[in-house]
């Protein structure tokens, strides 16, 4: 092979691998609580940003897999609530409806999909409940 073949072949390869675009892993994403405290009640919503840590935008078209709030950090695992996500009138924002029936810590508990990306988000955020 000549030394302009080798040349090229490497400026190519090179290209190629500068034109295809980087893919994040869901170690480049989390969950962030959109408001750390929460009002006591039943009906209550509790909003979430995915995020791409990368960049700090949020991620639109997310698919929850797992959801699931309870008492966790209080000591009291086994006192959960029922939740059901409802819909966002913002792209990468992401809410749901819930019980929030004692005062305390309740720990939110995520999984989702990401377009284009392999493995699962997991996310598990703290949120004060007050009076």
């Amino acid at each position: 092979m000549t030394r302009f073949v080798r040349a090229t072949a490497a400026i190519a390869l090179l290209w190629s691998a500068l034109a295809s675009p980087l893919h994040a892993g869901v170690q480049d994403y989390e969950f962030q609580l959109v408001q750390s405290e929460a009002k006591k009640g039943n009906g209550t919503v509790v909003s979430v940003r995915l995020v791409d840590k990368r960049n700090g935008k949020a991620v639109p078209d997310a698919v929850i897999s797992a959801k699931r709030i309870d008492m966790a950090p209080d000591g009291m695992a086994e006192m959960a609530g029922k939740i059901e996500q409802v819909p966002s009138t913002e792209p990468g924002f992401y809410r749901f409806k819930t019980n929030l029936s004692m005062e305390g810590r309740w720990q939110l508990s995520l999984a989702a999909k990401v377009q284009g990306e392999v493995g699962t988000v997991e996310s598990r955020l703290v949120l004060k409940v007050v009076p």
